[in-house]
């Protein structure tokens, strides 16, 4: 540090605040000082500096399935904020896999983290996150709560954004709904299969339970959902889906029987990731502000590292999003 200093022309304490992400150093001189650093081969050693301030700067992101572009967006949102605070985020993808999230938690706390911001798999149990409150550092759910659990969490408005996206299909003409994707045992998917079923009710339409397909949210369950139900004497004409991954599927599965979504089926997808707006024909869903509430998360974990401990629970609103995939006018509505 002392060699730097001399070759930028600065005290090393500079250099020290640089080394630190500090707010304080002019843009220019630590410009000058990254620079020095790049060119003399110097690697920071934040162990030794994590052992003298007895504080790592190291969080975690455990992320239930980065195959979704939805949770790769929210990795996003979160990973901005940790950067610009001076946190270097450690991100890991659990598959849907209990077993595996157990050992990257295990992992993660040996490593001392600061803090952590996790997607829980489907499957955890209440009591596995229960623990991590004993090991002393703060935790946020994002995307999916556990019941009885008073952790911070951030979610999307869940129930209303799947009770907007029914009643628009409702308002188009459609009496045969069907809805796409989850497990019933994710409260993620007993809110949006709940908003459906509250804006069936309210128009009191009947639900077969045929039209309610369980399954991995993925494009497989959509392509398979759609094939059930085309075969189904009584066939639903429009569908709601537990994301836009399903939704995806269905558009696939529609395409191989010569169908069109919005002409011949009307379709709903949920979380609007950047793909909706490219598919075709373009997908109607319910917009998350899925950096936001990564960001939102992020900062709940910074307040929690910085004293206030306080459980938080974080709703976000969200907005449908009509294009042509269900067969209205385009442009953004309820």
């Amino acid at each position: 540090m002392i060699d730097i200093a001399r070759h930028a022309g600065v005290s090393k304490s500079t250099v020290s605040l640089v080394l630190q992400a500090s707010t304080q150093v002019k843009t220019e001189t630590r410009e000058k000082v990254l620079a020095t650093i790049d060119k003399l081969g110097y690697v920071y050693n934040r162990g030794a500096a994590n052992l003298r301030s007895s504080r790592s700067n190291i969080v975690g992101m455990v992320i239930n399935d980065l195959a979704n572009p939805f949770f790769a967006e929210l990795a996003v949102g979160i990973e901005r904020v940790f950067h610009g605070a001076g946190y270097i985020p450690f991100i890991a993808n659990t598959i849907e896999n209990p077993k595996r999230q157990a050992e990257v938690l295990r992992s993660m706390s040996e490593h001392d983290i600061a803090g952590l911001i996790i997607c829980p798999a489907r499957g955890t149990r209440p009591a596995d996150i229960a623990t991590l409150g004993g090991l002393g550092f703060p935790t946020v759910l994002a995307m999916r709560r556990l019941a009885g659990q008073k952790f911070s969490s951030v979610t999307p408005d869940n129930r209303r954004g799947a009770q907007r996206a029914t009643e628009h299909l409702i308002a188009l003409g459609h009496r045969r709904i069907a809805f796409f994707g989850g497990y019933a045992d994710m409260i993620a998917q007993n809110e949006r299969c709940g908003g459906y079923r509250a804006a069936m009710d309210a128009a009191g339409l009947p639900i077969d339970p045929g039209w309610i397909i369980e399954g991995p949210p993925n494009r497989d369950c959509g392509a398979s959902a759609i094939g059930r139900v085309l075969d189904m004497e009584n066939a639903p004409t429009a569908a709601l889906c537990f994301n836009d991954v399903v939704a995806f599927g269905v558009l696939s599965g529609l395409e191989r029987r010569g169908l069109v979504a919005g002409r011949d089926f009307a379709l709903v997808g949920f979380d609007d990731v950047a793909e909706a707006r490219h598919t075709n024909p373009p997908l109607t869903t319910v917009h998350v502000d899925t950096a936001a509430l990564g960001e939102r998360a992020a900062h709940m974990v910074l307040r929690m590292i910085g004293g206030d401990t306080r459980p938080e629970e974080f709703v976000s609103d969200v907005d449908l999003v009509v294009r042509a995939s269900s067969g209205g006018s385009i442009g953004r509505g309820s």
